[in-house]
């Protein structure tokens, strides 16, 4: 043997430590993650929003000196909500980017397209928004979901409407596979009630057909209408059906805005409910909220249930981290997360159950005339 391999079988012998190969996207000094989501047009607003928040929770970390020692960096690139395209930025960002973990992505058809290739990969997704329930169980155990699931949003608005004696519930959905299965679980749930939908309208996302639809529902005289919409679509539904004669009390789930409905609407948007799977952010009495909002008044950016929805998703993927310290692997660092069980800004999370939301926080909040929510 030369003097390299009698070294290498001394250490071979002996037990020496070597360190294990560098996981795809770390590095001493950095933790590479990817996103992929709409970020261009309206639908990218609230995504926007929710990566400013995230990043918020990214930079007060970095300026403490990262996670042992690491710095926190998310490369983002726009998938348009397009299936094929989410799926060549999943490509991209663990193929040629070499991301260590996928973060906040957005949409149920995206996440359904991309769950192959993660699946594919020992790299996970965490924090994900807007994905509907079947999405979340085709990613498996490749992905950590924190909000509450859409069927949990519907079983606390429906148990809200029932006790306050309003038996008369159609639902306004998107037209795509998302809105469907919104209104499938609302079926569900109200079934467990005796009751079914009086009514629904399929609005397509460019609102084109939102006139006819509305006038459908009119005509079904519902006491309650659910709105599983987007952008301005719950503003401009609610104006069409006051002016068809209709005059229901109008509820929204979480992916509602009702800071465009305010600013559409006005006094009009006065009595909107909508049911928010995220802490009250405007909340002074909690440390963490006390913390979100001194990091996003420091951004520049909005005090509002996106920006607090992201900075608490990067809370739940940074403390993961922290459980791993330096010995950071793929492997340890799913195995972390599945042994998460923590509070957050009031929140509880729980991913050791193994189910598609580490949380089943809902609450409904009333939508001001100027954007902000009551309690």
């Amino acid at each position: 043997m030369d003097r390299r391999q009698t070294l290498a079988a001394m250490g071979a012998g002996l037990g020496v430590w070597r360190p294990a190969r560098a996981a795809d996207g770390v590095t001493d000094t950095e933790v590479l993650l990817g996103q992929s989501g709409v970020l261009s047009g309206v639908l990218g607003v609230p995504v926007k929003a929710l990566l400013a928040g995230a990043q918020a929770a990214f930079d007060a970390v970095n300026a403490a000196g990262g996670v042992a020692g690491r710095r926190l960096r998310l490369l983002s690139l726009d998938d348009e909500l397009a299936p094929p395209k989410a799926v060549a930025n999943y490509r991209t960002l663990l193929e040629q980017h070499k991301v260590f973990a996928l973060f906040a992505c957005v949409g149920s058809g995206t996440t359904a397209a991309a769950a192959e290739v993660m699946q594919g990969t020992d790299a996970v997704t965490v924090g994900g928004y807007a994905v509907a329930d079947s999405a979340r169980e085709r990613m498996g155990r490749s992905a950590f979901f924190v909000r509450a699931t859409t069927r949990r949003e519907a079983e606390v608005l429906v148990r809200q409407l029932t006790t306050v004696g309003m038996t008369r519930i159609a639902m306004a959905h998107l037209d795509n596979a998302g809105g469907q299965e919104a209104l499938k679980l609302l079926a569900d749930v109200l079934q467990a009630s005796q009751l079914k939908p009086v009514g629904s309208a399929a609005i397509k996302g460019d609102g084109s057909n939102l006139g006819a639809q509305a006038r459908e529902l009119a005509a079904s005289n519902p006491q309650a209408v659910l709105m599983y919409l987007g952008g301005r679509l719950p503003a401009d539904l609610m104006t069409a059906l006051r002016q068809a004669g209709s005059h229901p009390t109008f509820y929204g789930m979480s992916i509602v805005s009702g800071e465009i409905a305010a600013k559409a609407l006005g006094e009009q948007a006065r009595g909107l409910a909508i049911a928010q799977v995220m802490p009250y952010p405007w909340f002074k009495g909690s440390p963490d909220l006390q913390t979100y909002q001194r990091g996003i008044e420091k951004a520049g950016v909005g005090i509002n249930y996106y920006s607090i929805e992201g900075w608490v998703n990067a809370q739940v993927l940074i403390e993961a981290l922290r459980r791993c310290d330096r010995d950071l692997t793929r492997a340890r660092f799913a195995a972390a997360l599945r042994a998460l069980k923590t509070r957050i800004a009031g929140l509880d999370i729980d991913f050791t159950a193994g189910g598609i939301a580490a949380s089943r926080f809902v609450e409904l909040v009333q939508v001001r005339s100027d954007g902000t929510f009551a309690r």
